[in-house]
């Protein structure tokens, strides 16, 4: 069975907002932990008012979610589903090169020769 509409046009925007590099990036850098705006702006090269403009973006989708601490802001990403459709994406990303991604590189294991024999 097909999704609704209603969740298709979700989904779609969902995409548009992951189609950015910018902010893709800023996602990528809210996987395991909040950071400020000036923190993000710092790691990911951009002015605070463009990361601020992006962030405004990604929090109206509802794919970050805001902390405040005095006169600072931090975000996180929205949920854990976020934060797997962000790995996912850079993980298959990752796998259209031609070397191991890195997020393989833990894992190289040794596999058998022609002979049957683990190298």
């Amino acid at each position: 069975m097909l999704p609704s509409s209603d969740e298709l046009d979700l989904a779609v925007e969902v995409f548009r907002m992951l189609s950015d590099g910018t902010r893709l990036s800023l996602l990528w850098c809210l996987i395991d932990h909040e950071m400020s705006v000036g923190e993000l702006a710092e790691t990911v090269r951009k002015s605070p008012a463009s990361v601020s403009q992006h962030l405004a973006k990604l929090r109206l989708a509802r794919l970050v979610q805001t902390r405040r601490d005095g006169n600072t802001i931090y975000y996180r990403l929205d949920s854990e589903h976020v934060r797997q459709l962000v790995l996912d994406g850079v993980h298959h990303a990752e796998h259209q090169g031609t070397t191991v991604p890195a997020h393989h590189a833990d894992a190289v294991i040794s596999l058998p020769d022609a002979n049957g024999a683990k190298a």
